[in-house]
C-alpha cells in the first residue's frame, strides 16, 4: 500500500470533527453544564505537548487548549486563558471545570479505558520436596 491522503483516509487516521459532549462542574455551590466541542487528540495535541516539554506552556493547560474548541474546530482557549496569565484579574478557570474538560477529553479519546483481566487458569503448587 502506498502512503496517501486517500489511503489514511481509508484506514481512519484523520481525526475527523470535534466531538460535542455535554460537561458539568461545581462552581460556588450550583452545578453548571454546558456544551462543548472535543478535537480528538492529533497533530494539535502533539504540538502542544511538545511545547510544554520545552517549557513554552503548562502541560494541562495546553492539553484542553489543543482538545477544547468550537464547532468548526477553532480553539476555545490559549494555555494562558486556562492557566489566567492571559487576564490576571479574570483568573484561570475553576478547577471543576478543568477536572470536567479533562474527563470529557479522557472520553472523547478513550483514555482510562481498561482492558478486561485475563482470565487465571489454576496452578497447582507442587511440593519443593523439602519439608520444614
Amino acid at each position: 500500500m502506498n502512503l496517501t491522503l486517500e489511503s489514511l483516509q481509508e484506514m481512519g487516521a484523520f481525526t475527523g470533527a470535534p466531538v460535542e459532549k455535554e460537561v458539568t462542574w461545581k462552581q460556588n455551590g450550583q452545578e453548571l453544564t454546558a456544551t462543548v466541542h472535543v478535537r480528538k487528540l492529533s497533530y494539535h495535541s502533539a504540538r502542544s505537548d511538545v511545547m510544554a516539554a520545552r517549557g513554552s506552556h503548562d502541560g494541562l493547560a495546553g492539553r484542553i487548549a489543543a482538545c477544547i474548541c468550537d464547532a468548526d474546530g477553532q480553539p476555545v482557549f490559549t494555555p494562558e486563558d486556562v492557566t489566567g496569565e492571559a487576564d490576571p484579574e479574570r483568573g484561570a478557570l475553576n478547577d471543576n471545570l478543568v477536572m470536567a474538560l479533562l474527563n470529557v477529553i479522557g472520553e472523547v479519546n478513550g483514555l482510562g479505558k481498561t482492558k478486561p483481566p485475563r482470565q487465571r487458569t489454576s496452578v497447582t503448587k507442587r511440593s519443593s520436596g523439602t519439608s520444614s
